[in-house]
């Protein structure tokens, strides 16, 4: 599988055009600036055949109502708690000073365990709430590479304190969910450059194995 990171709307969140060997492809978190996005697709002669969200807020997927009208494709994810996000997206646009957003409801929530397929790919779907109820997480087992939203950055960490938030939560998703994956494992976040499981595991002031070692009796 390849993937190309396309930094979108004024927050740039890194929406993701991923395809198969095939030309068949997917969209990682549609946020907006679709014509870019659709631009880029087209240029390399791909077929969009779903799109798949890591969760509900506004530059995650407020173009994805949009993006269905001229591209019907279905949505998979994020998972069902991510609902109320999603029915918020046209009052978090306007807050926020984007585009109209529309809420809209995806063809399947995701769950724990589940699989998504990009033509002959396979990703695989973690659920890892915090930053929001609802977020996922989906990981290409062959590439060595995950798709984390929110939930991990280089050098930080999600938010928490929007509505359904929660510290404790985001920690366990990440120390438990996402790095026993591999230290090799690469991701790619929301917002800013990827990284490493193994970088974040040894430097991340958030999550750094050290803060969690056990104290010495």
């Amino acid at each position: 599988m390849q993937f190309q990171i396309i930094p979108v709307t004024p927050f740039q969140q890194n929406c993701s055009l991923l395809w198969d060997a095939h030309g068949e492809a997917a969209l990682v978190d549609p946020g907006g600036d679709l014509p870019r996005v659709l631009g880029e697709l087209d240029r390399r002669g791909l077929r969009l055949t779903r799109i798949l969200l890591t969760h509900g807020h506004v530059d995650h997927c407020a173009a994805t109502a949009q993006l269905v009208r001229e591209r019907p494709v279905p949505i998979e994810g994020p998972a069902r708690a991510d609902r109320f996000w999603i029915e918020a997206l046209p009052a978090a646009a306007a807050q926020f000073g984007m585009p109209p957003a529309e809420p809209f409801e995806p063809d399947r929530w995701l769950e724990d365990g589940d699989v998504v397929r990009v033509g002959e790919e396979t990703l695989e779907v973690l659920h890892c709430p915090g930053h929001t109820p609802g977020h996922v997480v989906f990981f290409h087992r062959a590439l060595r590479c995950a798709w984390v939203g929110d939930v991990l950055f280089a050098g930080s960490i999600g938010r928490t304190d929007f509505p359904l938030g929660e510290h404790a939560a985001l920690i366990r998703s990440i120390r438990e969910r996402l790095f026993p994956l591999g230290d090799d494992v690469r991701f790619v976040p929301g917002h800013g450059p990827m990284s490493t499981f193994g970088a974040e595991r040894r430097a991340n002031p958030f999550v750094a194995d050290r803060l969690f070692a056990a104290a010495p009796r």
